[in-house]
């Protein structure tokens, strides 16, 4: 027995020693918080099935746990029987026609759009009222930004993703513009992009407070805040996130050589960690903190590991369901 003892010792004491700079904050905002939510609350009241118009907030567990539970996910209404089931639109918001669709086949439909996207829709139905021409920082392809211009009819909001793209802006009135942003871009690139914009156009209009949420800002900002520091980060999140995928590209622009995303931890590459003495960990705006502790656990296994969890903020940010779900 004791001989046993020794050797588990000695396996113990020969694993590489590895600190985990664990980035605060991180993980769920509250705009996500709250679309699962209507999600679970909706399940209790009305019971399975219920419909989930794309994916309630881009994370595979997230969604995989909400389909256990009895959740449909589909991409379009079109794939809804006419069943008097209850749908979900999600957080990234959508276009007019969609809810208007669902009204016209009197569909029971719940919004679980963000209320900091939602602002931006508003912001851009007032320029639009106001008779300027609006347009859009955002990734191309990106449901918050279909959603976006959906808003608006088409050819009132242009897209445009780089400051190079404002270099090449052909509008009908240079005087008469606003400008909105897809929320969970990255802080500093979408502000050297509105800076070449009011360069190029001193009248544009901007938002009343910045459209980039707060989430986003403050997983940036913890982000810089260990980058220096780190041999490599690991960002927890979905490849379709905006938000983890600009974490990922904060890290590598502030100090830290090499910066990877992963799901969950079976997708660790552990030989891509040989020689990492600090390993930053975060996590995007849609990754639940079950993972967070899952990598941490994984590397235990690989590593003897010290967690030193570094916090610039504390979020206590809490966005409300709809009352008919708790009523």
């Amino acid at each position: 027995m004791d001989s046993i003892n020794h050797i588990l010792y000695i396996d113990v004491m020969e694993k590489p020693p590895l600190t985990i700079l664990l980035s605060a904050p991180r993980g769920f905002c509250a705009g996500v918080d709250r679309a699962i939510q209507i999600v679970e609350l909706a399940l209790k009241k009305y019971g399975a099935p219920v419909y989930v118009r794309h994916e309630i907030v881009h994370n595979r567990f997230v969604v995989d746990s909400l389909k256990a539970k009895g959740a449909v996910f589909v991409e379009e209404l079109a794939e809804i029987p006419d069943d008097g089931r209850p749908v979900i639109f999600s957080a990234h918001g959508m276009p007019k026609k969609v809810p208007a669709e669902a009204k016209q086949r009197e569909m029971m439909f719940i919004d679980a759009t963000c209320p900091l996207v939602s602002k931006v829709h508003r912001e851009a139905e007032r320029h639009h009222a106001n008779g300027r021409q609006t347009i859009l920082i955002g990734h191309d392809g990106h449901p918050e930004v279909i959603g976006t211009m959906g808003q608006l009819p088409e050819g009132a909001v242009v897209l445009i993703e780089t400051v190079e793209d404002v270099a090449e802006l052909n509008v009908p009135n240079p005087d008469n513009l606003a400008y909105c942003t897809q929320t969970t871009l990255s802080v500093d690139d979408t502000a050297a992009v509105v800076a070449a914009l009011k360069a190029r156009f001193p009248n544009i209009e901007g938002p009343h407070k910045e459209d980039i949420c707060y989430a986003t800002t403050n997983r940036q900002e913890a982000m810089k805040a260990i980058a220096p520091r780190c041999d490599a980060v690991l960002v927890i999140g979905a490849p379709n996130s905006s938000n983890s995928n600009r974490l990922v590209e904060v890290a590598l622009a502030h100090g830290c050589p090499k910066s990877m995303l992963v799901q969950r931890a079976t997708d660790i590459d552990f030989k891509w960690l040989e020689g990492v003495k600090n390993l930053g960990l975060t996590a995007g705006a849609s990754a639940p903190e079950v993972l967070v502790e899952e990598v941490v656990n994984a590397l235990r296994e690989k590593f003897d590991v010290k967690v030193d969890e570094i916090r610039i903020k504390e979020e206590n940010v809490v966005f409300n369901v709809p009352r008919s779900l708790v009523a």
